[in-house]
């Protein structure tokens, strides 16, 4: 699956920018961006930062590379993402989902397909 570090670090090379360039660019400090992409430290959890730091690596608003990196800031930082927090159907049944899944200790293979079976209802 990945994580927000690995992500934001795959969006920064395919710029064709190093951490250097990319930090000195956007002005951030290269010694946190490097612990971000290393998983050494979380992300940031202002949505404002956020929204930010998605346009510095040129994810488009509204695409599923926008969606995916602030699922990843939010699951690393052990939340629910904040779409999903609204949808209180799915929010009332997620424990149980979760207790479930914890039971089953599913493979990766397993949570993989079980993954792709939910996706194509």
């Amino acid at each position: 699956m990945g994580s927000f570090g690995e992500f934001f670090k795959e969006k920064r090379i395919s710029l064709g920018k190093t951490l250097r360039q990319f930090c000195l660019e956007h002005e951030l400090d290269a010694g946190n961006i490097s612990k971000i992409e290393r998983g050494k430290m979380s992300p940031p959890q202002s949505e404002e930062r956020l929204e930010e730091l998605a346009t510095f690596l040129e994810i488009k608003k509204g695409s599923d590379d926008w969606q995916a990196f602030m699922d990843f800031a939010s699951v690393d930082a052990g939340k629910i993402p904040t779409d999903v927090q609204k949808e209180e159907e799915l929010m009332s049944r997620l424990p149980v989902f979760f207790r479930t899944l914890k039971d089953k200790k599913l493979s990766e293979k397993e949570l993989d397909e079980l993954i792709d079976r939910i996706k194509e209802s």
